[in-house]
């Protein structure tokens, strides 16, 4: 399937007030030790949707922070309120693929790799970024501890990391990261063999990732979007978030509402 290009996917995504147009029901129906400093920093701070980062300050993306720093980091005031659970539809944006990757131990592993009755979160990032991405890592962080307290819920629910940058980003970051960060629930961290492989994730995903050479005296710098995949059992897009979109509560009811659909087509 030839994948949507950025400007068609981002137009699906909910507009400023949180809600995405129609389908509405009505009320009855390079060190690793720097990346978690950053997610505090910038993570919730705000960065912009589109950005170019350095891959020099790799070790940028946690920076001086343990991961319990990162949870306990506040929240930002809501600017909205998002939508009751199973007020509203999610119709699919599109199909990708499974595909093969790589986990934090080396070991293969399937994207998104879900069972019936599961969805997944999908964040692209890379460890060297110092901008956008620590702020999609950090709302899959939140995620995750909110998570922790409903185990029902949990239980159904992948959140997923994936680099952009498999040449730095190997298994044993990947997992120095999931370390930092000290997952409760079902988050994986993951890698590719190197950039052939990863390109037809990227594709597939609609991901934009394009390196920028630096020269002689300057880093090199990855140009990208950023995009949080909302995937179901069915390995169908139900939405993408940027910056600006990554409220945990909207993403949390998207999650509920989602699963909802999903057992009542069970049932019947």
């Amino acid at each position: 399937m030839a994948p949507l290009d950025a400007g068609r996917r981002l137009g699906r995504l909910r507009s400023p007030a949180g809600l995405r147009l129609g389908r509405f029901r009505s009320p009855g129906g390079r060190g690793v030790g720097r990346v978690a400093a950053l997610i505090l920093a910038v993570g919730i701070g705000g960065a912009s949707a589109g950005h170019v980062a350095s891959a020099e300050g790799a070790g940028s993306h946690l920076a001086h922070a343990s991961a319990e720093g990162v949870g306990s980091h506040p929240a930002p005031a809501p600017r909205y309120e998002p939508p009751p659970v199973g007020s509203y539809e999610l119709p699919p944006i599109d199909r990708v693929s499974e595909h093969a990757l790589l986990d934090a131990s080396g070991a293969p592993a399937a994207l998104p790799g879900l069972a019936a009755g599961e969805v997944a979160l999908v964040s692209f990032v890379y460890l060297s970024c110092g901008e956008a991405c620590p702020l999609a890592t950090a709302t899959l962080h939140r995620l995750d501890r909110m998570l922790a307290a409903d185990p029902d819920l949990a239980a159904r629910v992948h959140l997923v990391t994936v680099s952009f940058d498999p040449e730095r980003d190997t298994p044993e970051r990947m997992r120095a990261l999931a370390e930092q960060l000290e997952p409760k629930g079902q988050w994986a961290f993951l890698t590719t063999s190197g950039p052939d492989a990863l390109r037809p994730v990227l594709a597939d995903y609609g991901q934009d990732a394009v390196w920028i050479p630096g020269g002689e005296k300057a880093p090199d710098r990855l140009r990208h979007v950023l995009k949080l995949f909302l995937v179901d059992c069915q390995r169908r897009v139900r939405n993408i978030y940027s910056t600006g979109l990554m409220d945990v509560r909207l993403v949390l009811n998207d999650l509920r509402t989602v699963l909802a659909e999903t057992t009542t087509k069970a049932r019947h």
